[in-house]
């Protein structure tokens, strides 16, 4: 499959809210901006996922309202919100806001990427008191809720300053691809090179079962260097060659390196060049 699309490559970096302080989290995203990231990405858990299962933890929407006053350029949100966490129509809500806080001046067009997915972690679930049910339930609420968030943006005053991105992860291949043809903006595929070929012939499948244009989702995937600060652009090319124009990069505390960005940005602008 080659990539016929003309998006320019786009750098994420996601911060797990994870066994660092709240000031490390906050002045790692301004050195984000400042070496000219596209997206900084939070997640949407309760305890960590790595690490000490007991180490610090910080609430991710929460802090993207504080991540939205904080930066001016940076487009930001989480990778990704769990839907059953929250009723649908108060995470729009929620969304709506963080957007409208995030975009300063009166019309301007704020910068939130709104993040969702069917969820997966069984400690937040047990912990914080939701039912977890079984794989197939929880693909099915996502599928209920989004035409309900969809449709709570158009009701709420104001509205949204701009059509909120949805990106939604995951790679599910009978629920979750079909989901994501019909109500993504942006496919985050947690997959490699040749997973991702397959399942993007999937998804091109869906799309055109339900008449969705498929170059209208852009893709997106994650990227981690092969060794330190060494990433392996031959895999970056191949993923760019099937139409992948979003590679995140997760970082986490408590050491939190930001070495390897530079690399990834130097390759995003050799390429869109």
């Amino acid at each position: 499959m080659t990539n016929t699309l003309t998006r320019p490559i786009r750098i994420g970096v996601q911060i797990a809210p994870q066994h660092s302080t709240y000031t490390q989290i906050r002045d790692t995203l301004t050195s984000l901006e400042e070496l000219g990231v596209d997206i900084a990405f939070n997640w949407d858990h309760f305890y960590p996922l790595s690490g000490d299962p007991a180490g610090l933890h910080f609430e991710g929407w929460s802090m993207l309202a504080a991540w939205a006053e904080q930066t001016s350029t940076i487009e930001f949100g989480p990778l990704v919100t769990c839907n059953t966490y929250r009723n649908p129509d108060l995470l729009a809500d929620m969304a709506r806001t963080v957007d409208h806080i995030s975009a300063k001046t009166p019309g301007a067009e704020g910068r939130l990427i709104f993040g969702i997915g069917s969820g997966w972690f069984e400690r937040d679930y047990d912990e914080y008191g939701y039912e977890f049910g079984t794989v197939g339930q929880r693909l099915d609420a996502l599928a209920e809720s989004l035409p309900r968030i969809e449709a709570r943006w158009a009701k709420l005053t104001p509205p949204p300053t701009r059509d909120i991105p949805v990106l939604i992860g995951g790679g599910g291949e009978k629920k979750t691809l079909r989901i994501v043809a019909k109500h993504a903006d942006i496919w985050h595929s947690f997959a490699d090179t040749e997973t991702l070929e397959r399942k993007l012939v999937i998804l091109r499948s869906h799309c055109e079962e339900i008449g969705r244009d498929f170059a209208e989702i852009e893709i997106s995937t994650g990227t981690r260097p092969h060794t330190p600060g060494d990433f392996d652009t031959t895999d970056l090319d191949a993923q760019v060659e099937l139409g992948a124009s979003l590679f995140t990069l997760g970082i986490t505390g408590p050491d939190i390196d930001l070495s390897p960005i530079a690399d990834l940005l130097a390759w995003r602008d050799a390429k869109n060049a």
